[in-house]
C-alpha cells in the first residue's frame, strides 16, 4: 500500500497513542498531536513528527496548516481521535464542563478541518471518533450529559461534511465507540472492565481509516462489543 500522510489527534495515551505505533509500523508518515507530546516523543519513530497541540486553541492548530504546507503538501487521513469525558450529575454540571466538552469533542475537530482542508486531495479520508453515548436510540448513562452530547453533535457534523465535500471525493466517517480500555475511561468509571483495549480498537481503526472510505461516506459506524 502506498505510503500515507496521517494526522493523528489526542496522542499522548490510549487510542491515540497505539494509534501512532500502527500507523508507523504500517509505513506510514504521522504527525502526532496532543497537548503533552512526550509520551509520542519516547518513541523515537522515524516517520512519526510529534508537537505539543491544543485543538482548543486557534493559534496551536493553526500549526498544523503550517506543518503540512511546509512538509507534506497534502493529508491523505486524519483521525480526529481527541476527547473529553466529565461524569457528574446534570444537576452539579456547570455550564464550563458543556463548554469544555463541546470545544474538544466538536469545535476542535471543526478547527483542525478547516486548518487542513486545503490539504486534503481527492481519495482522503476523515475519520472522526464518537461514541455510543452519542447514538440516537442507544443507551445512555447518567452522568454524561455533557460528553454524549458533544458526541451526538460530532455525528452530525460529520454526516454534514460527508455531504458538503462528496463532490472533491473527499471522505468523512464517524465511528461511535463502545466501552474501551482506557485511561479516560478509568478516570470517568473507576474500575469498570471493558471487553476491548486501546490496541485492539486501534488495529480496527487503523483498518478502516486506510480502507473505509473505498465503501462509506457520511457514515456511522457503531464499533461496540457489548452496551454501552
Amino acid at each position: 500500500m502506498k505510503k500515507k500522510n496521517v494526522i493523528i489527534t489526542g496522542t499522548s495515551r490510549g487510542i491515540g497513542y497505539e494509534l501512532v505505533q500502527l500507523f508507523a509500523d504500517a509505513g506510514h508518515n504521522v504527525l502526532a498531536l496532543s497537548r503533552d507530546a512526550a509520551p509520542v516523543s519516547g518513541l523515537d519513530i522515524d516517520s512519526c513528527v510529534c508537537f505539543s497541540c491544543d485543538i482548543t486553541d486557534a493559534k496551536d492548530v493553526a500549526k498544523v496548516g503550517d506543518f503540512v504546507k511546509e512538509r507534506w503538501g497534502h493529508v491523505d487521513i486524519v483521525i480526529n481521535n481527541s476527547g473529553y469525558l466529565v461524569n457528574k450529575p446534570f444537576g452539579k454540571l456547570k455550564l464550563q464542563d458543556f463548554e469544555q466538552s463541546y470545544d474538544v469533542n466538536v469545535f476542535g475537530v471543526v478547527r483542525l478541518v478547516q486548518q487542513v482542508l486545503p490539504y486534503l486531495k481527492k481519495g482522503s479520508h476523515v475519520v472522526n471518533v464518537s461514541s455510543m453515548g452519542g447514538i440516537q436510540g442507544s443507551l445512555k448513562f447518567s452522568g454524561l450529559a455533557a460528553y454524549s452530547s458533544s458526541k451526538g453533535a460530532l455525528i452530525t457534523l460529520t454526516e454534514v461534511l460527508a455531504e458538503e465535500y462528496k463532490d472533491q471525493n473527499i471522505s468523512f466517517n464517524v465511528l461511535a465507540l463502545g466501552a474501551v480500555q482506557t485511561e479516560m475511561l478509568e478516570e470517568a468509571f473507576p474500575g469498570y472492565k471493558a471487553p476491548l483495549t486501546a490496541e485492539e480498537m486501534g488495529r480496527y481503526i487503523l483498518d478502516f481509516a486506510l480502507t473505509g472510505n473505498r465503501y462509506y461516506n457520511g457514515k456511522i459506524l457503531q464499533v461496540s462489543s457489548s452496551t454501552p
